[in-house]
């Protein structure tokens, strides 16, 4: 064979400049597709971190409204029992004026929380993105490999 021309491919033809083996296709494809694996699960941890801290906010603010609410009933109790025995504005319907500032506190705090909850959303992205994965996946189909391409790859010469 003369100098600087390249060995015929299985069909005949001389690979033209440039041109992948089939080998380096799939070890192109394969590291495309590891790619693109490695990058929807940085999107998913990305989005799911956001919902976490909006989850973790929420929960926090549930927390202190439920305490809150919890130190208003001895207030309460006891506001309920002066106000009962003195129906005027004495020093039990001061109580019951506290305690209800408290429970207004804690009601406020709650719908903080539940508008917090509401915010929580699915990752979108990385479903289409998964879902648009498995959609070429399902449709991709290898081609058989050639007795040739066997005999090659069992270190065997044709």
């Amino acid at each position: 064979m003369p100098a600087g021309t390249a060995e015929p491919t299985s069909d005949g033809r001389a690979p033209y400049e440039g041109e992948r083996s089939v080998g380096q296709l799939f070890a192109a494809a394969t590291a495309d597709l590891s790619a693109l694996v490695h990058d929807e699960i940085a999107l998913a941890k990305a989005e799911i971190r956001q919902d976490v801290k909006r989850g973790v906010s929420g929960g926090v603010s549930l927390a202190v409204a439920g305490v809150v609410a919890l130190a208003s009933v001895p207030m309460l109790s006891f506001a309920a029992a002066y106000g009962l025995q003195a129906l005027g504005l004495t020093l039990g319907w001061s109580f019951l004026i506290v305690a209800g500032a408290y429970l207004l506190l804690a009601a406020l705090l709650g719908l903080l929380a539940l508008r917090s909850f509401k915010k929580i959303e699915k990752p979108h992205r990385t479903i289409e993105g998964a879902q648009k994965t498995k959609d070429v996946l399902k449709n991709a189909r290898p081609r058989p490999a050639t007795q040739e391409e066997i005999d090659r790859g069992l270190g065997r010469r044709p």
